[in-house]
């Protein structure tokens, strides 16, 4: 069997390529850049736009996972481009092609578009896959955290300095890179359990993490105690506002951000958690956060 993955550079993809690895299996991905040979991955050249690499990337291959997606932009045409555009191009190039079996990665915050243009154009994305005529499955990860992720390393570092601040209200789950790397991999065979189906996968959590109490258990993971100021939505846009400032379009607490983040509910439905006898989560919160420390820390991260 090989798999054909969009992504596969990114935070997830890494994690799903070194569980690949595990696994024995056989991964063709695109990158746009030259990479370094990697046992049991085809590199193929290109991005999503362009249609000649996406076309050899699906072509003869049992299934696809579809990870790439932009998560931070400066403004709608980024996330147009990143989310919509580029799953509507794999999707025509996966349809072209008779690919079999098509998984796709989505976000919790597709749930709740009207929140976020990341959030909308998640869902977008969503109803391109939806449509395709594919066999396909999609998952919807709430906040995924592990080696190489830049985007929850902010609160790591900012446990350093033991300050933690976080949106007022509400909680959030979470999962870990490598589960969901598993998971993504034990939903290629395919299914009646499976088909046309919307998973929303987390970690060991029975209700998802209170934003003070994911916080503190970050503090533990870097070995300190940590202060956890809780701010209201305006006072979080005007940080936004102070961060566009000083990063311009580096900036991480975006407008957009700060929407979505502090809605009340992020946390996965029970209803929509993927069959068990496919897949359940291995990693514990909290030494999934102590073993994604000490990798800051030996990287030099922190």
């Amino acid at each position: 069997m090989t798999i054909a993955v969009t992504g596969a550079t990114g935070f997830v993809g890494q994690a799903l390529l070194d569980e690949a690895a595990k696994q024995g299996q056989q991964l063709r991905a695109l990158t746009r850049r030259e990479q370094e040979p990697r046992e049991g991955v085809e590199w193929v050249r290109g991005d999503l736009a362009d249609r000649a690499a996406l076309d050899a990337l699906v072509d003869d291959v049992d299934a696809v996972i579809h990870v790439a997606g932009v998560v931070n932009a400066p403004d709608p045409a980024g996330f147009e481009a990143g989310n919509v555009a580029g799953t509507l191009e794999t999707v025509a190039a996966s349809v072209g092609a008779k690919v079999p079996r098509f998984v796709h990665v989505s976000s919790l915050a597709a749930r709740e578009p009207h929140l976020s243009t990341y959030g909308a154009s998640k869902r977008r994305a969503e109803k391109i896959v939806a449509a395709s005529g594919l066999d396909w499955t999609m998952v919807r990860p709430p906040g995924v955290y592990g080696p190489r992720d830049t985007e929850i390393f902010d609160l790591f570092r900012a446990a350093r300095w033991g300050v933690v601040p976080m949106p007022k209200q509400g909680r959030s789950s979470l999962i870990h890179a490598e589960d969901l790397a598993r998971l993504l991999l034990a939903l290629v065979p395919g299914g009646e359990d499976v088909r046309s189906e919307i998973f929303e996968p987390e970690d060991t959590a029975e209700d998802g993490w209170l934003h003070r109490d994911l916080a503190k258990a970050i503090g533990e993971a870097v070995g300190r105690k940590v202060l956890v100021p809780q701010f209201s939505k305006g006072t979080l846009q005007r940080f936004s506002a102070l961060d566009r400032m000083v990063r311009k379009d580096k900036a991480k607490l975006t407008l957009d951000r700060v929407n979505y983040m502090t809605h009340p509910d992020w946390v996965c439905s029970k209803a929509k958690a993927p069959p068990i006898e496919r897949w359940s989560p291995q990693v514990d919160t909290r030494e999934g956060l102590k073993s994604t420390a000490e990798w800051y820390k030996r990287e030099g991260w922190l």
